[in-house]
């Protein structure tokens, strides 16, 4: 076991770990650690506690100290010049002609270093808007390329729900979401229904994904040939939160499908959830990051 406090260095973000030096930091506070990028100011969200040595990638570094007055004046300054340098990039950009969008401009703690985040259809050769960037402001510059989805963590705003993006709230990271899911939750793959404002498949699709995958673990699925108390037939329809399901018997073919619970069917055969090339040549965009 090792002692620790949690540090998040963005509103929401990674939580990485810290020896804390035998100081008692409490949550909240504000701190100043090196990390693989410089030095840089983070807040403690987790206090001093104990965690086990698998859970550590090692060497650990240490914190500092904990942040002063002059620390926190500087992280404000810092803001006021991140403002400025992201006019100044986006003038640059035009100059050079670049087919590329300026997300955000982060300075480290201790100025060594301005980073640039950007996003684009693709690969973007911009060593002469690095050295262009790099007379302007005397210091080390970092262009870095992300994703949309990453844009929307960045930016913020509200989701087709009505509120706050989860990422840019709550979502330290992102998890891998896939059209399967969308699929096995029974959902329309309409584009505009699955995706969110960044154009990618919805965060929330895996929220209830674990529940999903129980569900179908105990009702048989579309085109699945099954045994009820009225004789054998194959599944029409599912709807896996009721349990219901639709069957076409063997011995009334031309009768509508007569309704079931999923306890009153025994599974003779299921039938899989598959993904046919089709959809996926028109969805597989949404899936990217």
């Amino acid at each position: 076991m090792a002692e620790v406090i949690g540090v998040r260095f963005k509103n929401v973000g990674k939580v990485y770990y810290f020896d804390p030096n035998d100081n008692k930091i409490g949550k909240g506070s504000s701190v100043i650690v090196e990390t693989a990028r410089g030095v840089e100011c983070g807040e403690v969200v987790m206090e001093n506690r104990e965690v086990p040595e698998e859970n550590i990638i090692r060497p650990l570094k240490s914190v500092i100290r904990v942040a002063t007055e002059q620390d926190l004046k500087q992280v404000e300054d810092n803001v006021r010049k991140q403002k400025n340098a992201f006019d100044i990039c986006l003038q640059k950009i035009q100059n050079h002609k670049l087919d590329m969008k300026l997300v955000d401009v982060e300075y480290t703690f201790d100025n060594n270093k301005i980073l640039f985040y950007f996003t684009a259809d693709g690969r973007v050769d911009f060593r002469e808007l690095v050295k262009d960037l790099a007379s302007v402001f005397r210091t080390r510059i970092e262009l870095r390329q992300i994703g949309v989805r990453d844009e929307a963590k960045m930016l913020g705003g509200l989701g087709v729900c009505g509120k706050p993006f989860c990422c840019a709230t709550f979502l330290g990271e992102f998890q891998p979401v896939s059209i399967k899911m969308a699929k096995e939750q029974g959902l329309s793959l309409n584009p505009t229904k699955i995706s969110g404002t960044c154009g990618r498949l919805m965060c929330c699709l895996k929220y209830e994904q674990e529940a999903y995958e129980d569900l179908l673990s105990i009702t048989p699925k579309v085109g699945a040939y099954v045994k009820t108390k009225d004789g054998k037939g194959t599944v029409l329809d599912v709807n896996l939160l009721t349990g219901v399901l639709k069957v076409k018997l063997e011995k009334f073919p031309d009768a509508a499908p007569k309704v079931f619970t999923r306890k009153e069917v025994t599974t003779l055969r299921d039938a899989q959830i598959r993904i046919d090339s089709s959809e996926l040549a028109e969805l597989g965009q949404l899936e990217k990051e």
